[in-house]
């Protein structure tokens, strides 16, 4: 049975919004003003209807998206006559709440909407968990909006208002959206005056007001938040000035990290670095240190880091897990590698105890190690929330909770120690004495340390074989107590050394552990990297990456690729088994995917967008362009911060895969357009030539017989008029030559190939070639079974016919050219044979070329510039097929091509 939060909206209606919005034509991102103010009464939902009458009747297609329903009684009476979309009703717990209605907004597309309470939280069922989230894919859609929130719901701010007015608000936007906005307008009165407005009853109703005053509309609480307010605005017209005199040279040196831990407290830190990389205008990072002693977490600890982590990622900082079993030389080693400048570290009150007289303060080991960086230490009152991000201060209560032991884990302990006890009886009975026996003991303590998980073990057997070396081999035996005071000493050594010793093991296989973790991600990325570098073409690339994606995270993958229509329909899917992605091609999740694809966001489950589906979608981008979709099952669990950055550093090297393949197919694509247009320049710098030279024959020899009529007899008339015919013919060959170049260079021509006999074209191309030149010799061999060849028989006749062209102009008159046809393998093989002069060693490089370099002509080019071989070589490679010539051993030259017998790809381009 699904849980209520997992309700989401139906995905015919969700793909039907983003088809639409698709269709739009406009890509332009809308206009965002806020009415800002510093507290609930100030009049911001007043300004902005007041506004939005201003702006309907200079004539804007405006409408009002939700304006909260208050009880104030000037606000309300600016509602009639403004368009306004009716809120959807959202069933929770019995109960119905009015939402705004984004898919409605959507499909209305008007130009200016209104949406009030930025900051408000959606009921459960809604696409968004934040209104800002529907603001932004309004946005998005090139919708401008005006909306309203207050000083408090800024979530860098959401510490020091808590601080003024012991109030904590749970309803907050990122400072990003607050920073984005096209235009701010602060609405502002006097604090006494809205005190007075309080008491009036147009801010609340009369049975909350008592309580408002003596809480949060307090005198001094009003004046603080006011005056927060206002340097907020201020900051932020500061920050416009001076990017536009472009003097930010020292803020764009700063570089803030802030250390997030566990502890609840840790997001007092990272607002403190997010107001402070608001102040410099630089980039910031929240770090993470794992040592390996994350399994002594408690739940609710690890939900408070991941939400830490979560934090920060909303409020615009590089978020990252470093593991390391050392934290401060761990953060310091980043620090100085990524030119850190200031450093945010919390501090708590400092307890009294033993281990305090040698260990050194965590800050101060950090200042130790770093290079520049300069450290500020946040206090707090909690002293067992400690911020030194080490997970080893903690109580002894908490210390007490890590002893849970398993059966399995605690009968490996048992086994060990009786085995030891059992060995140690025998060495006893030989004749070994009591200090080695200790020695074995000590060696069962380090076995045990070795082969159990975590100090419980280690420790719990060191004391135990304290004991059983006390018991059973010290007189008197089977008693706690000895003879020789001096064993008290040879005890308390034994146990400090097992002590120590189990304590280093454990401690090491830790770090053994980490090691072997991060050289996991380092080989994954590693190996993803060096297969894309070597992979070409869209379908390999996603092939490649689900697989490792597949691998790694161990849970179905499936990867949704970018169409040449800009869509994302093309899909992949990657699985141990295949049955278990099949839930990710549902429609449900097929609506999240194309969200994510057109928002730029990710979204599905353990997101605040459509968390009711069953898996994680993360944009492949690059440059805000969307390149694909990766989806990551989750009903084994959410993907938690550390996979989804481990997923963030795979993407961005799936993009670089994606930008590398698109920039070759341009390239390759200007090759071919070069290519091109070479041609066409050399077609355009020899038609004059090539078409002038038949047409001068023409012209003259028509021009002599209509002036010489009567003188000429009828040999010279029959010998002009064969002449006429000859350049015709020529002339006729040549634009046909042009024309079928062309047409297959530019695709415009598809070679539709049919099974044909191969003899029958050769004899139609025989024939042909007969007519015009009937006093040549040929002769023809065939195999004796007819052979069926995938072909266009046309084009290929037209093959012949130029080779056979070719063969006649570069051999004497009186010789015989040969025609071959055999079959090889899967190939047929053609070929003409002349017994002429041959090719010259200067002709080989341009064998097959149209005039393409500068006084260097094909063989076939007596007469103008010959493009004869050049038609045949594109018609073949259009047929899939190869083509050569060679000059023969006894004088003349051969031509040869091969056509495959199979039918496959139309190879024309």
């Amino acid at each position: 049975m699904r849980r209520q939060e997992d309700v989401r909206p139906d995905p015919e209606q969700l793909l039907k919004m983003i088809k639409q919005t698709e269709e739009r034509d406009s890509q332009k991102f809308g206009k965002l003003k806020i009415f800002f103010g510093y507290a609930a009464g100030v009049g911001k939902t007043y300004a902005m209807l007041e506004e939005a009458h201003d702006q309907l009747a200079a004539g804007v297609d405006i409408v009002v998206g939700y304006v909260e329903p208050h009880t104030r009684p000037e606000t309300n009476l600016l509602l009639p006559g403004l368009p306004v979309i009716a809120p959807q009703q959202i069933n929770y717990k019995n109960i119905k709440l009015q939402e705004f209605d984004l898919d409605a907004a959507l499909k209305r597309n008007p130009e200016l909407i209104l949406v009030d309470e930025l900051a408000h939280t959606n009921a459960i069922g809604v696409r968004n968990k934040k209104r800002y989230q529907d603001v932004e894919e309004l946005l998005r859609a090139g919708i401008d909006v005006y909306t309203t929130v207050n000083v408090q719901h800024i979530e860098s701010l959401k510490d020091v208002v808590a601080q003024i007015t012991n109030v904590i608000v749970n309803e907050t936007i990122p400072d990003y959206i607050f920073e984005r906005a096209d235009s701010i307008e602060l609405i502002d009165i006097d604090s006494e005056e809205l005190i007075q407005r309080l008491k009036e009853g147009k801010i609340y109703r009369e049975d909350k007001v008592k309580l408002a005053q003596q809480n949060f509309f307090t005198k001094e609480n009003l004046r603080l938040l006011r005056e927060i307010a206002m340097r907020k605005l201020a900051d932020r017209i500061s920050a416009e000035q001076q990017a536009t005199a472009g003097s930010l040279d020292k803020q764009v040196n700063e570089n803030i990290l802030a250390c997030v831990t566990a502890s609840p407290f840790s997001a007092q830190n990272i607002r403190w670095a997010a107001r402070t990389a608001e102040a410099f205008h630089c980039k910031w990072t929240a770090v993470h240190v794992a040592t390996g002693d994350e399994s002594r977490l408690s739940p609710q600890q690890r939900d408070d880091l991941e939400e830490n982590m979560k934090l920060a990622d909303k409020l615009g900082a590089r978020t990252l897990i470093l593991h390391g079993n050392d934290v401060a030389e761990t953060l310091a080693e980043f620090a100085n590698m990524s030119g850190i400048t200031n450093i945010v570290i919390g501090k708590s009150k400092k307890k009294k105890g033993i281990r305090s007289l040698w260990e050194h303060d965590f800050e101060d080991r950090l200042i130790s190690l770093l290079d520049k960086s300069e450290i500020h230490i946040l206090s707090n009152n909690d002293p067992d929330a400690s911020q030194v991000t080490t997970l080893r201060s903690f109580s002894f209560k908490r210390w007490l909770s890590w002893w849970t032991m398993s059966s399995t884990q605690t009968s490996k302990m048992m086994g060990i120690l009786f085995v030891t006890t059992v060995i140690s009886y025998l060495l006893k009975s030989w004749g070994v004495e009591q200090h080695n026996l200790a020695m074995v003991y000590l060696l069962a303590v380090i076995l045990i340390s070795r082969v159990t998980d975590g100090y419980a073990y280690g420790i719990v057997a060191s004391v135990v074989s304290v004991l059983l070396f006390d018991v059973l081999f010290v007189d008197p035996i089977f008693h706690f107590k000895t003879d020789d005071p001096s064993y008290l000493v040879t005890f308390f050594i034994l146990l400090i050394i097992a002590l120590i010793t189990s304590s280093l093991i454990t401690s090491s296989r830790i770090q053994a552990r980490l090691i072997v973790e991060r050289e996991q991600r380092l080989q994954v990325l590693y190996d993803i990297n060096r297969q894309l570098l070597k992979t070409r073409g869209l379908d390999s690339i996603v092939t490649i990456t689900n697989d490792y994606i597949s691998r790694s995270f161990n849970r179905p993958v499936v990867f949704y690729a970018i169409d040449e229509k800009g869509g994302i329909p093309k899909t992949s899917v990657s699985s141990s088994n295949r049955a278990e992605a099949d839930y990710l091609l549902t429609r449900d999740e097929e609506a999240v995917a194309n969200w994510v694809f057109l928002n730029n966001k990710i979204a599905g489950s353990g997101t605040d967008t459509l968390s009711g589906a069953d898996g994680f979608y993360m944009p492949i981008a690059s440059e805000r362009n969307v390149l694909g979709v990766v989806g990551i099952g989750c009903r084994e669990g959410i993907v938690n911060q550390e996979s989804r950055s481990t997923l963030q550093m795979i993407s961005s090297l799936i993009a670089l895969a994606f930008e590398r393949q698109q920039l070759s197919d341009k390239q390759r694509e200007t090759i071919v357009e070069n290519e091109r247009e070479k041609m066409r320049s050399n077609l355009l710098r020899s038609i004059s030539h090539d078409l002038r030279t038949p047409l001068t024959g023409i012209l003259g020899a028509s021009s002599a017989m209509l002036e010489n009529e009567k003188s000429f007899d009828k040999e010279t008339q029959h010998k002009l008029l064969t002449s006429i015919q000859s350049e015709a013919q020529w002339l006729i060959r040549l634009v046909e030559n042009l024309l079928s170049v062309t047409r297959i260079q530019e695709g415009s021509v598809s070679v539709n190939k049919t099974d044909e006999i191969a003899e029958e074209v050769i004899s139609d191309a025989l024939s042909r070639i007969k007519k015009r030149f009937p006093k040549r010799k040929f002769r023809v061999s065939i195999p004796e079974k007819a052979l069926f060849v995938p072909m266009d028989a046309t084009l290929i006749m037209q093959v012949l016919i130029n080779l056979m062209e070719n063969a006649i102009t570069h051999s004497p008159d009186d010789s015989v050219i040969d025609l071959y046809l055999h079959e090889k393998k899967d190939e047929a093989i053609f070929a003409v044979v002349d017994y002429g002069e041959g090719i010259s060693d200067e002709q080989f490089p341009f064998l097959f070329e149209a005039n393409s370099v500068a006084n260097q002509k094909s063989s076939d080019s007596s007469r103008g510039m010959g493009i004869g071989l050049s038609i045949c070589m594109t018609i073949v490679q259009a047929h899939g097929g190869k083509m050569k010539g060679v000059n023969r051993l006894e004088g003349g030259a051969v031509f040869e091509f091969t056509l495959p017998l199979t039918e496959g790809e139309n190879h024309a381009k």
